[in-house]
């Protein structure tokens, strides 16, 4: 999964992006600070490796992972070039999905590009150019289907879902808010468009208020323009986030106690990112090790398989599967098999969350 960090310069995209990928991003007090997108691999915590390993007696985890890119801020007339606006925008046009960051706090230190601090006016301004760029690439595909159409009568389906996206970019709207068949869905994302890609808002506030719990005025805004298209929305502190990136793993818990936290940004944020892009993760585990392996709802045991190696799904025969929840509470295959816990799954069976699973194959 690769994901951008996007948003206005100045707004703690590249702060959140240190903390959360430890990957040590330059961040400074001034615009286009990132030029090039810096990149972090951030693995996904998951308690359940912590318990297998112990119920396996296993030499290490390994936890999937999610690929972070933080891309340099976008500023008005991004779309025709701004800024080094074209290449940040190719950036976001390779990330599978977007998180925009936008400033909820109030600092006189920290200079903000647009001299005030107004959430709704910061997403307008990228959700425009976002619009612009993506109305560009639409009206060239437009006008070469039109073209083809004379020759070919079979993409007239195609060019009535392609004027229908033009009438939402001409209104100003993203794709992501269209109301669109599976099948037009599929389409429409071939097209690759910047405003289609699914996006979760990061309302950064500051350390007092999310110590106190607080939901300022500027986060409720935010949230009521995310849920007006259907958008989640992650409240974190840029600044809180960096503090616990440089504590052990013993000492973190302990310090978001102490500050009345449950979890850290990192976990709301991989656990929205999830949901945006509809995944869910299967389990394996043994004395070697135990790890979780990333697919999309939905998938099936072979190509599930596949994820691990190619030869999986050639030569899928079954599947044993258990529930995550299953196995602890029986403590192990073997008394789980003794209550038909443990299922042999075949070819059509879609893996849930939290599968446990040992797949047989012959190649």
């Amino acid at each position: 999964m690769k994901i951008g960090i996007v948003g206005l310069p100045n707004v703690g995209k590249s702060t959140l992006f240190n903390a959360i990928t430890k990957a040590g991003a330059e961040s400074a007090n001034y615009p286009f600070c990132t030029i090039e997108p810096n990149v972090g691999v951030v693995s996904v915590p998951d308690k359940r490796l912590d318990v297998l390993k112990d119920l396996y007696n296993s030499k290490k985890i390994v936890p999937t992972a999610i690929e972070f890119y933080d891309i340099a801020g976008l500023v008005r007339g991004a779309s025709k070039g701004e800024g080094l606006g074209n290449q940040f925008l190719g950036h976001i046009r390779e990330a599978e999905a977007i998180v925009h960051v936008v400033r909820c706090f109030e600092d006189e230190n920290v200079v903000h590009v647009e001299g005030k601090i107004n959430p709704l006016s910061d997403i307008e301004t990228i959700n425009i150019e976002l619009i612009l760029s993506d109305s560009d690439i639409l009206e060239r595909r437009l006008s070469k289907s039109i073209k083809q159409s004379k020759s070919d009568k079979t993409i007239g389906k195609e060019i009535e879902i392609l004027e229908r996206v033009k009438v939402i970019l001409d209104e100003g709207k993203s794709v992501r808010t269209m109301d669109l068949s599976t099948d037009e869905r599929e389409f429409v994302n071939t097209l690759n468009l910047l405003s289609s890609k699914p996006i979760i808002y990061c309302a950064n506030v500051s350390e007092e208020d999310v110590v106190a719990g607080i939901e300022n005025d500027h986060v409720k805004a935010v949230k009521a323009f995310a849920a007006s298209e259907n958008s989640d929305v992650v409240v974190i502190c840029g600044k809180v986030e960096q503090e616990v990136a440089e504590l052990d793993d013993s000492d973190r818990q302990a310090f978001l106690e102490e500050l009345g936290l449950k979890e850290s940004g990192l976990d709301q944020l991989v656990r929205a990112s999830y949901h945006l892009l509809n995944l869910i993760s299967f389990l394996t585990a043994g004395p070697q090790e135990v790890r979780a392996w990333t697919i999309r709802k939905g998938t099936k045991a072979p190509q599930a398989g596949g994820k691990i190696h190619s030869d999986i799904e050639r030569g899928f025969i079954r599947a044993e599967t258990i529930a995550f929840d299953d196995l602890i509470t029986y403590g192990t295959m073997s008394a789980a098999k003794d209550v038909g816990k443990v299922r042999l799954e075949g070819k059509e069976y879609l893996v849930n969350d939290g599968d446990v699973m040992l797949f047989r194959f012959n190649v």
